[in-house]
């Protein structure tokens, strides 16, 4: 007998995705993933990593992982990411057409098994525009959704890169970005504003990203996050510098690792602040919440790197607020989703290291403020970015929006 109502089958082709259990790389496609699975059968097409399986199940998600370069010669994706490994190291853009014929190649050999309904391409380029010529010429019934996380949108500006984002997100049935600021400039590219939607990504509130039981140090500051440029941390540690002065109990840990780590380590040492700011380096995913409630106060430091890469959300700021942690952040327009400044956070002029010091001081010296903020901050998050409630989302999207107009 047939199956009655079988699940629709949808693939997500994505370059970051945990390479293995207790991976450091961000994990957010996977929580939405593993959401998508209670409604529908689940495929992820993921750049191999050397020492990764290509074909396994995680968290109850298939895996496919796909080669395109020797093992010693796959460095496109993971580390810091595809934006900051080609500024790196400009080489590895010899390594793009590789990585987009390899995809696209794994892509129709699985849908000719799986007969995916929908492709969820998650960043613009490369994904977005691997489904998009998957689509114009192998399956023109396939649906398509395409989610932008920011440096997919803000960077890439020259005129074939834009060319080809342009044309990434017209070919889409629906696109999803994960801020207002970035809904506008896709209508400024002449993307129907109907067709685009503010969908963030979500976190975990209930279980992981969760206040600690045993209260924070009061000087306690921690920073989560890569160690590249539009992260803005060397403001951060030059805002430590000013604040050892007043606040001799003050402390700054690290977590994360990147390119510009040497760089900021030998800004605090040339500050002669190494006493008052430790380098944690990359911990695993499950780690996070223990740091974020080991500190009273979180830091969100991005600025606007030169490339124009900017924070498409700034997510770390909401798993600090359902932590607990009094945030401080940059006034940039996607954090501004997040952060309400004195309401749910204070905000300080990007690049400002005064300002930056001003605003932990603040909070050092007010703790009626302090958890003022940790409330609202962990009430406003709990009703927006709770990944239960993202997941129902795009569940919604996928069904209304995909299936049933196919």
């Amino acid at each position: 007998m047939s199956e009655i109502n079988p699940r629709k089958k949808i693939v997500i082709l994505t370059s970051t995705y945990p390479r293995w259990k207790e991976d450091s790389v961000p994990s957010f496609v996977s929580y939405l993933n593993q959401e998508l699975t209670e409604d529908f059968e689940v495929h992820v097409l993921a750049p191999h990593y050397r020492d990764a399986r290509f074909n396994e199940t995680l968290d109850g998600v298939q895996v496919f992982r796909f080669q395109y370069a020797t093992a010693n010669w796959e460095r496109l994706a993971y580390g810091g990411g595809v934006m900051e490994n080609l500024k790196r190291n400009r080489f590895l853009y010899v390594l793009i057409p590789f990585f987009i014929f390899s995809q696209l190649i794994l892509l129709r050999r699985l849908h000719a098994i799986h007969k995916y309904d929908v492709i969820h391409a998650h960043w613009i380029i490369p994904q977005g525009v691997v489904a998009g010529i998957f689509r114009r010429f192998f399956d023109k019934n396939v649906s398509l959704l395409l989610t932008s996380h920011g440096a997919d949108l803000f960077s890439m500006s020259g005129r074939i890169l834009t060319t080809l984002k342009r044309w990434a997100l017209r070919e889409a049935d629906y696109v999803t970005v994960v801020s207002q600021v970035m809904k506008k400039i896709c209508v400024k590219n002449k993307i129907d504003t109907d067709k685009v939607g503010v969908f963030p990504m979500g976190v975990d509130l209930r279980e992981k990203f969760t206040p600690g039981e045993i209260p924070a140090k009061q000087h306690s500051i921690v920073f989560v996050g890569r160690l590249a440029e539009k992260k803005g941390v060397e403001h951060l540690v030059l805002a430590m510098s000013i604040l050892i002065v007043k606040y001799p109990g003050v402390h700054l840990s690290i977590v994360g690792d990147g390119p510009m780590r040497k760089d900021l380590e030998d800004i605090m040492y040339a500050n002669n602040i190494e006493d008052f700011v430790s380098f944690v380096g990359s911990v695993v995913n499950e780690d996070v919440p223990t740091y974020l409630r080991s500190a009273c106060i979180a830091v969100v430091p991005s600025i606007v790197a030169k490339s124009g890469d900017q924070e498409g959300l700034g997510l770390v700021a909401v798993e600090a607020m359902g932590c607990g942690c009094a945030v401080v952040a940059s006034d940039l327009p996607a954090i501004r989703d997040v952060v309400s400044d004195g309401v749910t956070g204070l905000l300080v002029r990007p690049e400002d290291s005064e300002a930056l010091a001003g605003a932990i001081g603040r909070l050092i010296e007010n703790p009626v403020l302090r958890s003022s903020l940790s409330k609202a901050g962990r009430e406003f998050v709990l009703g927006e970015f709770d990944w239960l409630r993202v997941g129902r989302q795009y569940k919604s999207i996928i069904t209304n929006r995909m299936i049933e107009k196919r």
